[in-house]
């Protein structure tokens, strides 16, 4: 297994994951100063951001089912686990965008190739937020 993002595990068949890009950003306020640069101060950790490319060979290996689930998952909103296949855990992510390009199309119309690339963004685990609304009066 290279990787597994919710209920899709991606393999070198027939689901390839074939790269992926990781940021983390800083977030900073600016401070008015009359007559001065704006200083910039720390407010905590900004967001942390995946793109991942993958490939299909569905007339070869299949995987579309694989693709059906990834589109499934996008579109109900909710948190999904990701985790690298040495086991590293990456934590909850949502999945902001899926885009697929297929080529060199077969007769049903499905590429030969399809490319898909990912956005992903972390999140808090489910019923996280939710949990710490209830209780964040009790320790005021």
């Amino acid at each position: 297994m290279l990787m597994m993002l919710g209920p899709v595990r991606f393999e070198i068949v027939p689901f390839n994951a074939t790269g992926y890009d990781h940021a983390h950003e800083a977030a900073f306020v600016e401070k008015p100063v009359l007559g001065a640069p704006m200083p910039l101060e720390y407010v905590g950790e900004g967001a942390e951001t995946w793109g991942l490319r993958a490939k299909l060979f569905p007339d070869r290996f299949g995987g579309l089912s694989a693709l059906d689930r990834l589109e499934q998952a996008r579109r109900a909103g909710q948190p999904q686990y990701m985790m690298r296949g040495d086991g590293a855990l990456m934590g909850w992510v949502v999945i902001e965008k899926v885009s697929e390009r297929s080529s060199w199309l077969g007769p049903g119309g499905v590429g030969k190739i399809i490319e898909i690339d990912i956005a992903l963004r972390r999140t808090t685990a489910p019923g996280a937020a939710s949990y710490f609304a209830i209780f964040s009066g009790v320790f005021q």
